[in-house]
């Protein structure tokens, strides 16, 4: 019996070595697993005669991958892997991807009961001591959408999409056929960077805003270079040039290091002058978000555009100090 156990502990550790990374060595596996090379042959076998498709490759390089089943196989997890896997599938319960909260809460149920207690404690200390904090719903994207598209991009066959821009409807609108390349999110939106065919242009698109695809993948591309090595970052910077009614462009006289850390890549982007100016690039409809932007982030500044914001900072300013004169107090209590 206990030779049996420590067979069956090590089928187990063998399938977890498996499931942690794609290709493994004979020579690595038996190293892990404390045995020789005779042994991992016979102990993957055995994982075969139970269902688990393990691929071996022949030769001095081979070595062994666990395929695609029919069925998918016991998912072995560490402590601190089940607690991150627990987490993830909450906060996904309440993310910004319509239909997956429900999957996440089956998931995130199956997960609760096979966890031990001293896991279960982690976990529920977790979920007892965070709440959301409410504001406005951020627009949900179908998660089928999603890995559609994240499929095209994947295996780059293009897409043909119909596209309701900003304020726009879709009725009458002629499909957008794309090479799709990348998706980018930000904790409120996600975004597609694709090359538009009809436009010959590299454009950004809001997944929110996008209805199909329309039909299976389209033909294979050959994939373009991408027009920054960065793309999170060239996203950026499409989605806060957008034509708005206002455009500002803010001077701060504090270096980028330090106000970076206080903005955020969909609110706008910074440029840096030198090492003790930066410029601030944001778009908005808005003069009061414009003016919460540049204010609060505590550093001196100068508006350089645009100059409507000029008379509405001083507007506020105004607001603020009589504010301060009417309701604030001195130390000690006196008025």
């Amino acid at each position: 019996m206990g030779a049996m156990l420590e067979t069956s502990a090590r089928l187990l550790r063998l399938l977890s070595l498996l499931q942690s990374r794609t290709d493994w060595t004979g020579a690595e596996l038996a190293g892990r697993l404390g045995v020789g090379l005779r042994t991992v042959r016979r102990d993957i076998e055995r994982l075969r005669e139970l269902g688990y498709p393990v691929d071996a490759t022949p030769g001095v390089a081979g070595g062994y991958r666990l395929g695609v089943g029919a069925a998918l196989p016991p998912l072995l997890l560490d402590d601190e892997e089940a607690v991150a896997v627990a987490i993830s599938l909450r906060t996904a319960a309440t993310g910004s991807v319509a239909g997956l909260g429900e999957g996440a809460l089956r998931a995130l149920a199956k997960v609760q009961q096979l966890l031990p207690s001293r896991l279960r404690h982690r976990v529920g200390a977790f979920r007892e001591t965070t709440v959301a904090l409410a504001g406005a719903a951020a627009p949900a994207v179908n998660a089928d959408l999603l890995a559609a598209v994240a499929a095209a991009c994947r295996d780059h066959r293009r897409l043909r999409l119909r596209y309701r821009g900003r304020g726009e409807v879709l009725q009458g609108e002629a499909p957008r056929e794309v090479e799709p390349h990348r998706l980018v999110h930000t904790p409120r939106h996600w975004y597609l960077l694709a090359w538009d065919l009809g436009k010959d242009d590299w454009r950004t698109f809001r997944m929110d805003r996008v209805e199909g695809p329309l039909g299976p993948p389209g033909a294979r591309f050959t994939p373009r270079p991408l027009p920054e090595d960065d793309a999170a970052g060239y996203v950026s910077r499409s989605i806060t040039s957008a034509p708005y009614r206002y455009r500002a462009r803010i001077l701060y006289h504090a270096p980028l290091e330090a106000v970076a850390p206080r903005t955020s890549p969909g609110a706008g982007r910074l440029e840096a002058v030198d090492e003790r100016t930066c410029v601030f690039l944001a778009g908005s409809n808005s003069l009061d978000e414009l003016a919460v932007h540049v204010a609060v982030k505590g550093f001196d500044f100068e508006v350089l555009d645009p100059p409507e914001l000029v008379p509405y900072l001083r507007e506020v300013a105004g607001r603020l100090m009589r504010a301060a004169g009417e309701g604030g107090h001195t130390e000690g209590g006196q008025h």
